[in-house]
């Protein structure tokens, strides 16, 4: 069970167990088609930076870009409060995945690219930034800036890359 606090909420569970319940006790987002999301946010007086545990693929640009703030071996692991809002917002943007999104306090999102890019990796993975509605093998509809999708068509995961093929084992 999660409980609020300022820095964040008390996760007991690890970055992949993350759950619905957001920092404030209250529900997290809703998917672009109306059902709730599985991303749980973590509230700070300046940022809210929510998590979605079921497209994070490790690529660790959080924790290698802003350990202060981002540290799996602690609960809860994001701490919002631990920098300046702009410098946690300018990490988030390094996730491909778009496992990690955030608000800023004052109502500010992250604004897509425009225009919508596409780069394959050399290992084969569709890293895809831009104004983005991807719809996962369940119907699920998911409204990011970010993604990873899958290049070699292994993943079970679809259309997200879950590194079991050929694009596996590799950093973002």
């Amino acid at each position: 069970m999660a409980t609020a606090g300022r820095a964040g909420t008390e996760d007991t569970g690890t970055p992949e167990g993350a759950g619905t319940e957001d920092t404030g006790g209250g529900k997290a987002g809703k998917t672009a088609d109306g059902r709730a999301s599985s991303a749980r946010a973590y509230r700070g007086d300046g940022i809210t930076v929510s998590f979605d545990a079921r497209v994070c693929r490790h690529a660790a640009e959080c924790v290698h870009g802003l350990p202060t703030v981002f540290d799996t071996a602690r609960r809860p692991w994001i701490m919002p409060d631990a920098a300046e809002p702009g410098v946690i917002a300018e990490v988030v943007r390094r996730c491909p995945t778009g496992a990690l999104a955030y608000r800023l306090a004052d109502g500010g999102a992250e604004a897509p690219d425009r225009p919508t890019t596409v780069r394959r990796t050399a290992d084969g993975r569709l890293l895809v930034r831009g104004e983005l509605r991807v719809t996962d093998a369940s119907g699920e509809v998911r409204e990011t800036p970010r993604a990873m999708l899958c290049g070699c068509g292994r993943s079970a995961e679809q259309p997200y890359c879950d590194r079991s093929g050929e694009c596996g084992g590799h950093e973002a």
